[in-house]
């Protein structure tokens, strides 16, 4: 039996639906309720395994508090030839940066009002990170 994978753009718009209910500090749950949805059906539609139909988009961008538009934001970036993103550099960031974790640490470090602290948590992070290219 052939596993089928989920299309490029489903798996790209159900990342943006993550992203933006994590912003919102709303949980798979959450969102789930609103909608009338479990939240595994949620989580299928993050991962793209689900295709989201136009209707329900619909409803979760107005749950998420956005325009249907936003969840196709940044969809020229992908390569559908290679089945994703064409910079695999890039890709390993997106993944890092919309994960539940770089979500929700970008969430709350930009409630840090006083730039010194920010600046001393960037250096903290800089000198716990294994491999810092930067310099």
């Amino acid at each position: 039996m052939i596993k089928k994978t989920p299309h490029p753009v489903d798996v790209h718009v159900g990342s943006r639906v993550k992203f933006r209910r994590v912003v919102q500090g709303m949980s798979q749950e959450q969102l789930g309720s609103s909608l009338g949805l479990t939240f595994q059906q949620v989580q299928k539609y993050e991962k793209g395994t689900n295709r989201i139909s136009a209707s329900r988009l619909w409803d979760i961008g107005d749950a998420l508090g956005v325009k249907v538009s936003f969840f196709f934001e940044g969809l020229r970036d992908l390569d559908m030839a290679a089945g994703g993103f064409s910079d695999s550099e890039q890709s390993h960031f997106n993944r890092q940066v919309n994960s539940t974790e770089g979500l929700k640490l970008n969430r709350y470090f930009t409630r840090i009002e006083d730039a010194q602290i920010r600046k001393k948590i960037l250096e903290l992070v800089k000198a716990l990170s294994v491999s810092d290219k930067e310099t």
